[in-house]
């Protein structure tokens, strides 16, 4: 009888043990944080905790794991704000009643700059899939653009 409340007042205990130290551990506190911010899209403040978290205590895998997911976003996010900027000013370009040849020139360059970054973007399975959903519908559009400015 004794053993049948010893064992799952032995496990709660050890339960709350381990909660305790993830949340009074100051690592393990920042990588919460970290996480907390990475789920709401802030990946620089994320990256920023995690790597404070990853220097208090290196064998932090949470903390290394949020640092290299939101490395990747960052990534992801530049290449969006990037294509974003890039799409405004074509559009301004493509408003004109003619383009002129360095007109068409700065389009293409853009253009292929944007397909290769996009090449050199590495997806993953920890990567936040609409960054990468919205990314590759830029690319998809820059890539289109580019093989009628070639033409």
């Amino acid at each position: 009888m004794n053993n049948k409340l010893f064992f799952p007042f032995l496990a709660l205990f050890l339960l709350l043990a381990m909660g305790a130290y993830f949340l009074l551990n100051p690592s393990y506190e920042k990588s919460i944080q970290a996480k907390y911010y990475y789920e709401t899209g802030s990946y620089k403040e994320a990256y920023v905790l995690a790597n404070e978290a990853f220097s208090v205590d290196i064998y932090n895998r949470m903390a290394s794991t949020i640092m290299a997911q939101s490395k990747t976003a960052l990534k992801y996010a530049d290449y969006i704000n990037t294509a974003k900027n890039y799409m405004k000013e074509i559009n301004e370009i493509a408003t004109h009643e003619t383009i002129s040849a360095p007109e068409k020139a700065k389009i293409r360059m853009m253009c292929e700059i944007m397909v290769d970054s996009y090449v050199k973007l590495a997806p993953s399975v920890i990567t936040n899939i609409e960054l990468v959903d919205e990314a590759t519908l830029y690319y998809k559009d820059f890539e289109k653009l580019l093989e009628k400015v070639n033409r």
